[in-house]
């Protein structure tokens, strides 16, 4: 796997621990998860910028925040036991899709 979609895929990590910081912030009223929130969306950017110099922009952004709206919703569900109804799970899936698609057929993904 090429290094730009390690790093790309670090980035979505990171994102997602920052947008689970930021729900147990409630709201940046709790000191530590909101430490949490800055930095780890400070490193994802920081990663994010780091992945542009292999991807196109629109490429990446699809893929790291289709990643990160599924990976936030399964967070959601397990961890916040906050329930998705079946078109929120479908969409989602349409989502997955279109990550596959971009992966496996279009020449403008660098791989």
């Amino acid at each position: 796997m090429p290094t730009h979609f390690i790093t790309l895929f670090v980035a979505v990590i990171f994102e997602t621990i920052g947008t689970t910081a930021l729900q147990a912030s409630q709201q940046f009223t709790k000191f530590g998860p909101s430490v949490v929130v800055v930095i780890s969306y400070a490193l994802a950017f920081y990663l994010l910028a780091l992945t542009l110099k292999h991807m196109p922009v629109g490429i990446m952004y699809a893929i790291w925040s289709g990643s990160g709206i599924v990976l936030i919703a399964l967070i959601g569900w397990v961890v916040f036991r906050q329930t998705l109804d079946l078109p929120a799970i479908l969409g989602m899936g349409m989502i997955l899709c279109g990550i596959l698609v971009i992966q496996l057929f279009s020449k403008t993904a660098v791989h």
